[in-house]
């Protein structure tokens, strides 16, 4: 899986980060889906098609998730760009592993069994064990 963090960022290593409330993981998406450096308005583009923010609700979104160490804001002449510190990898990996420490105590055989009993289909479950297997993961 590649980590995509912009060229000349410092990537945040950190696994153990907070984590986001919901709309500044819609936004922190949208940031991660566009090319990098992401123009303010492509993410403004790309969270129209999710769910419509005032601009300047946006704008005060994305300083506070500068503020939170997880973008740098650059200028580009009157409008900013924006650069992701954390890949959408290792944020999903750190909320990964604080979900199973949060949820299971840490108990990886019980998220197993859990994520087995959720419903999985025989597909996804096969896949799963493919991917444990190779340690594609």
């Amino acid at each position: 899986m590649k980590r995509r963090v912009c060229e000349g960022t410092a990537e945040k290593t950190q696994t153990r980060q907070k984590k986001l409330p919901d709309a500044e993981l819609e936004i922190m998406q949208a940031v991660w889906d566009c090319p990098c450096p992401a123009p303010r308005a492509e993410i403004e583009q790309r969270m129209a098609e999710r769910r419509p923010l005032a601009q300047s609700t946006l704008l005060t979104v994305l300083t506070r998730l500068a503020e939170k160490g997880f973008l740098r804001i650059e200028k580009d002449g009157r409008s900013s760009v924006y650069y992701p510190l954390i890949s959408r990898e290792d944020y999903q990996a750190g909320q990964s592993r604080r979900f199973v420490d949060q949820v299971f105590g840490g108990n990886i055989p019980a998220f197993a069994c859990a994520l087995t009993a959720s419903g999985l289909s025989r597909e996804e479950l096969d896949e799963l064990r493919r991917l444990l297997e190779v340690d594609a993961l």
